[in-house]
């Protein structure tokens, strides 16, 4: 299942189901069933069985033909716009580390981002060029967390995913590399992009073999496989639950392959009027432009 969440023209929101049709609203699909569904992606995921609920009401509103919308006559938000959490891995490819002059860590590199860097796919991503001058692109998978996990195993781990969207780990490598911390560098406001949907976990044949790229105007600079991961996902919610509790919602951003900007010879910054492009296979492609702030 393939979902998301959206604004209709007069400023409704709520998370909806992407089928052949167009786009479902789960809420009013529900409603005309009998079945009480939230307005976004966060709140479902705390519904006992969400999964079952959501798919009678999508097949209940495409035989009926209604609570349908039309994709262009909707705006497309990030699916995730209010978890607990943002976890984000450093260093987990060992190109990007090399690319880096980094050592391959020995356990993952955990870090988090602010809510507030949270924007959706066409959005922009903002910055004020007088505080950083080196703004940097990093694609990633980024998993969706859908069961309270905690002291989980790495066996189980991935039974506590919901699900996976695509992100963009934006970075300022000034601000980045001079703090002691990278918390500052990699959040501020419009710096997690997400989208443009989120696609289940059960859509994915395996979450350890999907083709990852990203583009800047057009060129693909990164080019990897989620294979070559370091730590796999279910190692990475596995390490994080030993120590705190994963909630539905939590978004883990798993880390960027080789070929970011900044490392690059000449580097390759981000500038006023850039487009990016993330994608993951199967899981979708997510763009964002750039633009300067006063």
């Amino acid at each position: 299942m393939e979902l998301g969440q959206f604004t209709t023209a007069d400023g409704e929101q709520w998370v909806g189901a992407v089928v052949d049709e167009g786009v479902v609203s789960l809420p009013e699909a529900g409603a005309a069933t009998g079945i009480e569904l939230p307005s976004t992606l966060t709140a479902l995921l705390t519904v006992e069985n969400w999964r079952e609920k959501a798919e009678l009401a999508v097949e209940s509103a495409v035989d009926a033909d209604r609570a349908i919308y039309a994709p262009e006559s909707l705006e497309t938000r990030s699916p995730v716009t209010d978890p607990g959490k943002i976890v984000a891995i450093g260093l987990n490819y060992s190109k990007h580390a090399d690319e880096g002059g980094e050592d391959i860590p020995d356990v993952p590199l955990v870090f988090s981002k602010f809510g507030t860097c949270i924007v959706g796919p066409d959005d922009a991503v903002e910055w004020d060029p007088e505080l950083t001058e080196a703004v940097d692109y990093e694609g990633e998978l980024v998993a969706v967390i859908g069961e309270e996990a905690r002291n989980v195993s790495e066996d189980e781990a991935l039974e506590y995913v919901a699900g996976y969207t695509v992100g963009n780990d934006v970075s300022a490598r000034d601000l980045q590399l001079s703090d002691e911390q990278w918390v500052r560098g990699k959040s501020l406001d419009t710096f997690a992009p997400m989208g443009p949907h989120f696609v289940t976990a059960d859509e994915i044949d395996d979450v350890t073999d999907l083709d990852i790229w990203t583009e800047v105007n057009g060129e693909r600079l990164q080019d990897s496989n989620t294979e070559h991961l370091i730590f796999p996902i279910r190692e990475l919610i596995a390490f994080c639950s030993r120590s705190f509790t994963l909630e539905p919602g939590d978004v883990i951003f798993t880390g960027t392959p080789d070929g970011v900007g900044y490392f690059r010879e000449p580097k390759v910054l981000l500038e006023d009027g850039d487009e990016m492009t993330v994608g993951v296979e199967g899981v979708g492609e997510l763009t964002n432009h750039c633009r300067y702030t006063d």
